[in-house]
């Protein structure tokens, strides 16, 4: 499509958007960043639940206070028992005694 000028003789070819393709970009944009956004919001770290967080604040107290602490049983919503040392270690079902180690399932 050409259409005249101002000044006679000369032609220019128009170039632009039209209405049309701006709303259909910026819809594009839009689906794009809401998903990116979804995304973005599902790599968040999951809430700790709270045994695990009972067992993280009875290492940490036996850690700090170099006393061994003990967990679980019957006052406690935990079903296993297990005690802390001085080191950070656990001791209870399913860790070696000596080491602190976890065992092996498959033995």
């Amino acid at each position: 499509m050409r259409t005249d000028c101002v000044v006679p003789g000369v032609w220019f070819t128009p170039s632009g958007f039209t209405l049309l393709e701006v709303i259909v970009v910026m819809v594009i944009l839009g689906l794009i960043m809401g998903m990116s956004g979804l995304a973005f919001v599902g790599l968040r770290a999951p809430r700790e639940s709270n045994p695990a967080g009972e067992l993280r604040r009875a290492r940490s107290q036996a850690i700090q206070t170099a006393r061994p602490v003990n967990i679980g049983g019957n006052h406690s919503p935990l079903t296993t028992p297990v005690l802390f040392l001085p080191d950070g270690r656990a001791l209870g079902p399913g860790v070696d005694p000596l080491t602190g180690a976890p065992l092996d399932a498959s033995h």
